[in-house]
């Protein structure tokens, strides 16, 4: 593990991920272009789900490269990497069981948001939050959920209209998951010490 560790701690591999991840969020808000069009201005910040929680990361991996940890932004983007990652895969396997078929972007769709997930959990051992970071990260995206399910600000998938009371318990219950899931990994007492090579 130790050895994972180092490399996930390399200043060449940090960097890696700072560039990917900015060029995944700035194509996930264009993705959100015509949505966020539609978007009543007090709604903006809740509906582009998946590029902010890649945003959060970003901070994430700046503060490490600069030999800090910023809590807030570890909190956040481990609570909403895991949860938007995960729902994502879901609805777009959903979409392609419905369909029969899947297409190029909605691969790429699945496996980039499999990757969200399983990034925001790589580094979770070398987070420095406390409860009350997120318990804050726990309200924003309990929050989201309302935003999106109560005045339907939701991602926008035509196909999977019909079933939006479905979607909104699920991902309740997903971002219950995704919380727990932050408690258990941030908060364990076997941290490792990020030290950049």
């Amino acid at each position: 593990m130790k050895l994972i560790y180092s490399i996930l701690a390399n200043r060449s591999i940090l960097s890696l991920l700072l560039v990917i991840n900015f060029v995944g969020t700035v194509y996930g808000y264009y993705w959100y272009k015509s949505q966020l069009a539609d978007t009543p201005p007090i709604f903006l910040p809740f509906v582009p789900d998946s590029p902010t929680a890649s945003l959060f990361f970003l901070f994430v991996l700046l503060a490490f490269l600069l030999g800090k940890n910023w809590p807030l932004f570890e909190t956040l983007a481990l609570v909403t990497l895991f949860k938007y990652g995960i729902w994502a895969v879901v609805m777009n396997v959903i979409v392609f069981i419905m369909a029969g078929e899947i297409d190029g972007v909605g691969m790429m769709l699945v496996l980039s948001h499999g990757a969200m997930a399983i990034q925001g959990l790589l580094y979770a051992p070398f987070y420095r939050f406390k409860i009350w970071h997120l318990i804050v990260a726990a309200i924003w995206t309990l929050h989201n959920d309302v935003i999106d399910y109560v005045f339907f600000m939701m991602p926008r998938y035509h196909m999977l209209n019909d079933y939006i009371a479905q979607i909104g318990y699920f991902t309740f219950w997903l971002s219950i998951a995704s919380i727990a899931v932050a408690y258990y990994f941030g908060l364990r007492k076997d941290r490792f010490t990020l030290r950049i090579k």
